[in-house]
């Protein structure tokens, strides 16, 4: 049995595949299926220790973004489309999988276009309220859709759309308070606040948190993911901001979590301060309040919509980047963290929120696929 996973550009993209690759050796094992074989196809590996871990195999082929704004790079991005076509297409001719199942953006496109000339089943997962335009296209050839989101059901074919949640990996499904703070060095004494910038990091977090640290610190610990490519400046910067304070020990800045350190920061945290992408769903499922802070010109506008759609469940707040300033960021940190009460209602919104089963599902759906197809 031989499925590909499909997908790239960001983490919100990868790490699902991943979810849903470990439950697929389970469910395998479960099925007694001794020859099965994964594959994974995008433009660049993302994690290779992830792939070597769950045996994937990776397949490298060149994609071109498709935006929607005028770029010199779209005409260049058109050549690298139409390679990545030729050798998507030629790669799935050889390989020939029972079943792909893609996560849309721009690197997914080699593979789903392949699998759709050589009649090869496709299940689509689509994580955002508002789906891209690649899983929209591709929901129209897909034998299954799976969606997050309950509002994206609109833009996708109802009879073959279901909702299934966000595919999240089992090292994190959830937290682990056992030696965290010892770990990050905080005490048990004062609120921790925990920052998620995404995979990449997200400059205007990292700016906010920076011009209110030195209040924050006076009353809460934080642990700040700032992403790789940040965390020199935001190191520099909060060193010059926090220069002789006490209370410096109480921020933590890491570039990044690795499966340990955030089950551990998860564990601890009584607030996250996030993006509204996947990482939506990762924190509903650790029952831990958050204020929200979605990008303002996301692709279809899909954060401000995530953003606003799980507020509606009550497990949020949402700051909007054209409002953010220290002086609302703070007070709306102090009004969560000073009211038991709320924090309490929004960690059970959170839990009623989440969907653990997601990954298991489509993980089924997609073995059922493939022993009909072989």
């Amino acid at each position: 049995m031989k499925i590909l996973l499909t997908g790239g550009g960001t983490g919100g993209h990868f790490y699902p595949l991943i979810a849903i690759a470990e439950k697929l050796i389970e469910v395998a094992d479960k099925h007694k299926i001794i020859d099965l074989k994964l594959y994974y196809m995008s433009d660049s590996p993302y994690d290779k220790r992830m792939l070597f871990e769950n045996k994937i195999m990776f397949i490298q082929v060149p994609s071109g973004k498709m935006r929607t704004y005028f770029s010199v790079r779209n005409f260049f991005d058109l050549f690298k489309t139409a390679t990545g076509a030729f050798y998507g297409l030629l790669s799935m001719f050889f390989i020939y999988p029972d079943v792909v199942i893609s996560k849309g953006g721009y690197a997914a496109f080699p593979a789903v276009l392949a699998a759709k000339l050589l009649k090869i089943p496709v299940i689509v997962h689509e994580s955002d309220s508002s789906p891209g335009r690649l899983n929209i296209w591709t929901a129209k050839f897909a034998k299954h859709v799976a969606i997050s989101w309950p509002e994206a059901a609109e833009y996708l074919p109802k009879e073959k759309t279901a909702l299934t949640g966000q595919p999240i990996r089992k090292e994190i499904l959830q937290g682990d308070p056992n030696g965290a703070l010892e770990h990050f060095n905080l005490t048990n004494d004062l609120p921790i606040i925990l920052v998620l910038g995404g995979s990449q990091g997200a400059e205007i977090i990292n700016d906010i948190i920076l011009s209110s640290i030195p209040e924050l610190l006076s009353r809460y610990q934080i642990i700040h993911q700032t992403g790789n490519d940040n965390i020199n400046d935001v190191l520099s910067r909060s060193k010059l901001l926090m220069e002789n304070n006490p209370n410096i020990s109480r921020y933590v800045p890491t570039p990044y979590l690795n499966n340990l350190a955030t089950r551990m920061a998860a564990g601890c945290a009584n607030l996250i301060i996030s993006r509204a992408g996947s990482a939506i769903f990762e924190i509903a499922s650790w029952g831990i309040p958050s204020i929200i802070i979605p990008i303002t010109n996301s692709n279809g506008n899909h954060q401000r919509k995530n953003a606003y759609n799980y507020a509606r469940s009550g497990a949020c707040e949402v700051i909007e980047e054209g409002n953010l300033s220290s002086h609302l960021f703070i007070a709306e940190i102090d009004k969560l963290l000073g009211s038991e009460q709320k924090l309490i209602k929004m960690k059970e919104n959170a839990l009623s929120f989440a969907n653990h089963d997601a990954a298991n599902k489509i993980a089924e759906l997609a073995v059922d696929i493939a022993l009909s197809h072989e």
